[in-house]
């Protein structure tokens, strides 16, 4: 099969990603392979490309927001069948044996591994899969269109949670784009009214079709304070810029993997029991609840399609803001 591959990190122009021709993974015990469909790229593919992130294999195939059809199931594999299709995240297992496993935070899974960066991922054009961590896209949805849904929705869904929006609060959304751009129409269909922060002038006038009340820069004052805010971009200074606009008892999440040093600021800024919250991973509850609430409230994703020998492009294309949204590459 044909496959992306990273062989060495460091800057996206100089690292060794490139298609080549690898051997079909074949599925054992509760595995599943998929004939990959699409495969959203991420911030996240950006990071582990780039160095920023640890790699605990090499070489790598990346990608994690997979949908592809059931080609073959393992021998333990009896949950679906062939030709069903079926969505793959960021989470790939988890041991179910550590405290937080027992305590329902699988999230934070001392043996976590996930897709794309310690197994092989959805670059290619065929993934393996463990059923326990596989789920059915909603009819609504398309390939293309379900592809985002599977990391940049459910951690823009799980960032909405952390921060403790409540229907007809106010919300602030800091960057937007994949995540963010989903995170609007969830918090939209919950009755909030969303105040956007971002300098892409692309990104503004997205925001505001998709139902923003207010756009603005980070260093604009919104008309109100928000009760709660997310932060998408992964850049520390929107921490103290996020407080300024916050209101007392207020939560801000930080969405990313990764972010740049968060400035000394002062104390005031965060007085008055504001709280300041990262967002880890996310649950297989997250998954199955977010794809039900996408498909409740009819959510638009927007997606530019690149093929499997773009996957370059496609993440340089992502590095400079230069996507509408999101991105996805057409396997099949």
């Amino acid at each position: 099969m044909k496959a992306v591959r990273l062989h060495s990190t460091g800057n996206l122009e100089e690292s060794a990603l490139k298609v080549e021709e690898v051997e079909r993974p074949v599925p054992r015990n509760d595995e599943i392979l998929l004939r990959v469909r699409t495969c959203g790229i991420c911030h996240t593919d950006l990071h582990i490309v780039e160095g920023d992130l640890p790699l605990p294999k090499i070489p790598l195939t990346p990608g994690h927001q997979i949908v592809g059809i059931v080609e073959e199931c393992g021998p333990g594999a009896g949950e679906f069948s062939r030709g069903d299709r079926l969505g793959v995240p960021w989470l790939y297992d988890v041991c179910g044996r550590c405290e937080f496993c027992r305590s329902g935070r699988e999230n934070l899974c001392d043996n976590v591994r996930f897709t794309g960066y310690h197994v092989d991922g959805g670059y290619a054009e065929f993934a393996l899969v463990r059923q326990g961590f596989a789920y059915r896209i909603p009819e609504e949805f398309n390939d293309l269109d379900a592809a985002p849904l599977l990391c940049a929705g459910v951690i823009g869904f799980r960032a909405l949670r952390l921060s403790g929006i409540k229907p007809e609060e106010h919300l602030g959304l800091f960057g937007f784009g994949a995540s963010a751009h989903i995170a609007l129409q969830v918090a939209r269909h919950w009755g909030c009214e969303v105040f956007v922060f971002t300098r892409s002038t692309i990104h503004q006038e997205l925001a505001r079709m998709l139902g923003a009340v207010w756009v603005g820069n980070a260093d604009d004052a919104p008309p109100e304070r928000v009760d709660s805010a997310v932060i998408f971009a992964p850049a520390g200074r929107l921490v103290p810029a996020a407080l300024r606009v916050l209101k007392k008892g207020g939560t801000i999440a930080l969405a990313g993997i990764h972010m740049s040093p968060i400035p000394e600021m002062e104390y005031s800024l965060l007085y008055e029991e504001r709280t300041v919250r990262s967002v880890a991973n996310s649950t297989r509850d997250d998954v199955r609840d977010l794809l039900k609430v996408a498909a409740a409230a009819s959510v638009h994703t927007e997606v530019e399609s690149f093929a499997l020998e773009e996957a370059p492009i496609a993440l340089r294309k992502l590095k400079n803001s230069e996507l509408r949204a999101s991105g996805a590459l057409a396997v099949s």
